[in-house]
Formats: structure tokens, sequence, C-alpha cells
């Protein structure tokens, strides 16, 4: 019994050091900061206020948001989005006009107004800032995909 106990406390020693080694060599996206610490955080970076369009880089995906929305309220009551992007207000605004699949329910039944389910434009749509990239990406556009495709074709 005695060298069972001794076993056990020898394999809870050996788990308690390896979960401390390994929590030093974790691969985080945090700087030199030790886990069990909070390190300077990073000043916030500025939104893009450009109101240029973005391009697009696969079908389907929703437009980013080119200009700030600090302050927007977004909730069931209201949408400052609607503001400038619903069809009544786009004369006005010059803002592009949310698309009509906004204006379809689950059952592709076109509604008069946005559905509920569209309402919270945040969801889909995201605004930009001038920050570097946390990660490395090799996103490769559709368009370069088509192109590399066609060269492959063209060269058999």
């Amino acid at each position: 019994m005695k060298r069972f106990a001794i076993g056990l406390a020898c394999a809870a020693l050996l788990v308690a050091a390896a979960a401390a080694a390994a929590q030093e060599h974790i691969a985080t996206l945090r700087p030199a900061t030790p886990l069990a610490e909070n390190g300077t955080p990073a000043p916030m970076p500025k939104p893009v206020n450009s109101d240029i369009r973005q391009v697009r880089n696969y079908p389907e995906q929703p437009p980013l948001i080119p200009h700030t929305i600090e302050g927007y309220q977004i909730d069931k009551n209201s949408n400052k989005c609607l503001s400038c992007h619903s069809r009544t207000a786009i004369e006005v605004s010059q803002a592009p006009m949310v698309s009509i699949t906004h204006f379809m329910n689950r059952d592709n039944q076109f509604l008069a107004s946005v559905t509920p389910r569209r309402y919270f434009c945040n969801q889909c749509h995201v605004p930009q800032t001038d920050a570097r990239p946390l990660v490395e990406n090799d996103f490769v556009d559709v368009d370069e995909v088509l192109e590399y495709v066609k060269s492959k074709e063209g060269a058999k």
C-alpha cells in the first residue's frame, strides 16, 4: 500500500511538472508576457473611414463596411445602418441599398421590409481597421485561382 501511495505521489508530481513546462511553451498570439500575467495591450487600431468600397475576395462574401460604425445602435428596436442603406433612404444618402436577399424570409418569400434574420448587420458585415494581421495569411483570391487553373490548362 505504501508503494502505491509513493507511486501515486510521484505520478502527481510528474503531471504537475509537465503541466508547468507545457504552460511555458504554449504558442499564443501574446508577446513574451507569461500566461499568468496581463501584458500591456496594444493601442486600438484606427478604423478605416474612407467610404470606398472594398473588393470582395470570394463570391457571396458580405461587403465590408468602409466607414466607422462607432456609436451605431443595432438592436431589436433600432438599426442605424438602415437610416442610410434602406430602400427609402438611398436616394438621399447615396449609399448602396441592402441586398434583395435581406428581404427574403427563410422560406424564400419576399417581405416588404428587411427580414428579422438579416436585421443585425454587423453579424456578417464588419468594419476594417489599419491593424497589421496577427497571423500570416496566404489567402489567394478566387480570380488568382481561376487564372492559375486557366494557365495550367493552356500548358497541356
